[in-house]
């Protein structure tokens, strides 16, 4: 779905980290890079990694959108104050399936279960057709021995496994997003 500002470029990652953590500043890094390229830039809404990518692309003169939920109301979550739109859905699965299907491509980060979920949610739907094929990069060393486990085990077809593309850091996302699938 391109949004009237631009393609949108979901970013995944950890609601742990903090500013002045160097992960922290790969996402805000990466959300500004992202912005300066044309992206609008969503993430699921709060902190850690969706709030630096959303702060680095406000420092890039971009458009962000924040995908939250409900769920987190009882716990007073609010969304990060560098949104420019936020969505809530009632569910995590309503959020969560929002930010597969309405971008036009996705990054991510370094994280935990939460960002291990949205990677296998984004690589299934694209491997059974249910969306569209369309730039899915991974970044960072944490990444990079789960591929090389799928590849190797011979339960992931060597086409399903090239629908992720692997990135050493966030410098080398933006050529991988615009190179051919």
């Amino acid at each position: 779905m391109l949004h009237a500002r631009g393609p949108i470029a979901t970013v995944y990652g950890s609601n742990t980290l903090k500013d002045g953590e160097p992960d922290y500043a790969a996402a805000r890094e990466l959300g500004r890079r992202l912005a300066q390229a044309g992206y609008v830039v969503a993430t699921g809404g709060y902190f850690g990694t969706m709030e630096a990518a959303s702060r680095g692309a406000k420092d890039g003169g971009g458009h962000v959108i924040g995908v939250t939920t409900s769920v987190f109301d009882d716990i007073r979550l609010s969304a990060n104050p560098y949104l420019d739109e936020e969505i809530k859905f009632p569910t995590l699965f309503q959020r969560l399936h929002h930010l597969v299907t309405f971008a036009d491509a996705w990054i991510a980060l370094p994280g935990g279960i939460g960002t291990l979920s949205e990677v296998a949610l984004t690589w299934s739907l694209m491997q059974v057709g249910e969306v569209a094929r369309k730039p899915f990069v991974v970044v960072g060393p944490m990444w990079s021995g789960l591929l090389q486990g799928f590849s190797n085990n011979g339960y992931v077809h060597p086409h399903f496994r090239g629908l992720i593309r692997y990135a050493e850091a966030v410098p080398d996302v933006l050529p991988l997003l615009r190179s051919d699938m």
